[in-house]
């Protein structure tokens, strides 16, 4: 209650005044003082977001809602409000480059989640060729007998026809598992492999679709601005969105074996302690989850 109450009284009355003598003091407004004291990052960007959110100017609160070719119009605009010399390019450019960081996670939310809503469909000549495409990085010695057969589950799939295991993430999560094993093939082969232990197995598909939920759900939240913030310089892109999958499935797999489980049976309850262990990886304003430095050559 007491905590609830200081926010309150914060957010409508002391931060306003706090910054009315900031910048009696400093000559400087909010947005300045941030670009002056924090480097460019997740820090930087998540305090211009607030500080544009939180502002009683209509032009900075807007800001955050700005699409990406607006950006350039906006930057202008938000200067001109705060009174700043468009001739400040440092300014300008540390501005530019937060706004398309706001920005560009919004829109690649709204590209996964069009993505996600995109039904499996086995008439779509697409669909299946990357659905075949996974099997043969995956199984390149092995030719597929036919299109509906049990040899899918070899590779973590529940049934004889993949179409049905899609059915919760839609086409991202075939895409997720075709990117991991395109670009870290070494490592998505092993991980299957290692999938297969006879006693601390698991379905890898399954479980690879399962983790395209979870990152779908940390993107959809907000957690991953601090990652994708101090990823990209600018506007991220659904590519940022499968190298952070990537990690998932690598590290994953090693907590499980870690973990060691009594049975699979166990799955929920270790696949909520690996998100709860993610998550608060996710709150360190320098982090930054992505397996590139193990990429294939």
């Amino acid at each position: 209650m007491l905590v609830y109450l200081w926010g309150f009284l914060y957010s409508k009355y002391l931060r306003f005044w706090l910054k009315w003598i900031l910048r009696l003091l400093t000559q400087k407004c909010e947005l300045q003082r941030v670009f002056d004291g924090l480097k460019a990052g997740a820090r930087r960007t998540l305090s211009i977001e607030h500080s544009l959110a939180s502002s009683k100017n209509k032009v900075l609160r807007n800001a955050v809602h700005v699409e990406e070719g607006e950006v350039e119009k906006c930057v202008r605009d938000v200067m001109k409000e705060k009174k700043i010399a468009q001739k400040d390019t440092g300014f300008k450019t540390n501005l530019r480059i937060s706004l398309l960081q706001i920005s560009g996670y919004k829109k690649l939310y709204l590209n996964v989640e069009s993505l996600r809503k995109v039904p499996y469909d086995s008439d779509n000549k697409e669909h299946e060729e990357q659905l075949i495409e996974l099997w043969n990085l995956l199984m390149p010695h092995e030719n597929l007998k036919a299109r509906i057969t049990k040899q899918w589950c070899d590779i973590g799939f529940q049934g004889d026809d993949p179409k049905t295991d899609f059915r919760g993430m839609g086409l991202l999560g075939l895409v997720n598992l075709v990117y991991f094993s395109k670009h870290y093939t070494n490592e998505a082969r092993q991980i299957l492999s290692r999938s297969n232990h006879p006693k601390l197995g698991y379905s890898y598909a399954i479980v690879g679709i399962n983790l395209t939920e979870m990152a779908y759900s940390l993107l959809k939240n907000g957690a991953l601005k601090s990652h994708l913030y101090n990823m990209v310089s600018g506007s991220p892109q659904m590519e940022h969105f499968h190298q952070f999958y990537c990690y998932l499935v690598y590290e994953f797999d090693k907590f499980w074996f870690e973990e060691e489980p009594e049975s699979i049976m166990h799955f929920n309850q270790y696949r909520e302690k690996f998100h709860e262990k993610i998550k608060r990886l996710l709150l360190r304003c320098d982090v930054i989850l992505t397996l590139q430095n193990k990429k294939n050559p």
